[in-house]
């Protein structure tokens, strides 16, 4: 999306871009309590288990665009590293970057540049089934990412059986409710 065309129309993520960094700031810090919320709301799975985290990555990445979008997941990731209990079921510490869950984790920034970079050049809450396919391709870099990693660890078979497919059908629905709270933050 050119700048006259967001201008236009501008969304959340504009008007963040040309924020003040103080306002940028408390975005970040937002996003970061948002992420770290939605690694609370978890289905314990084993080897990985089932959260709300990417769908708020997607998110983030829509609404503050692909630059704020993947620094605030990569503040995020910081914490959880340094050891605050902001990952998975409030787990915390760099150790999670070497297990199982360490490709999904690795894979949620690029998922929040690569959502934020389409919601700027309008698969954004304007167009929906563009916002839903944006989302959908978030959650599959995710899936992508996360299982590849995965696969290292315990073979393929196993990666796909724990790693993805228990995951597909949530990913569609985290899809759509990313692109109807799209919808609803550009009303």
């Amino acid at each position: 999306m050119s700048d006259a065309a967001a201008a236009a129309n501008p969304g959340i993520f504009v008007r963040l871009r040309h924020a003040s960094l103080a306002w940028q700031g408390a975005a970040v810090i937002l996003g970061t309590a948002v992420l770290a919320l939605s690694s609370y709301i978890e289905v314990p799975m084993i080897p990985v288990p089932m959260t709300m985290q990417t769908l708020a990555v997607t998110v983030i990445g829509a609404l503050y665009g692909w630059r704020l979008g993947a620094f605030t997941v990569v503040v995020w990731l910081i914490e959880g590293a340094v050891g605050l209990p902001v990952l998975a079921g409030g787990a915390g510490g760099l150790w999670h970057f070497a297990g199982p869950t360490a490709g999904y984790l690795v894979s949620f920034p690029l998922s929040a540049a690569l959502v934020g970079w389409l919601a700027e050049h309008g698969w954004n809450g304007r167009r929906i089934v563009l916002a839903f396919a944006a989302m959908l391709l978030g959650n599959a870099l995710c899936l992508v990412l996360g299982a590849a990693w995965l696969a290292v660890l315990v073979g393929v078979p196993k990666a796909m059986l724990a790693g993805v497919m228990p995951f597909a059908l949530g990913g569609i629905v985290k899809s759509a409710l990313g692109a109807a709270m799209l919808k609803a933050a550009d009303r």
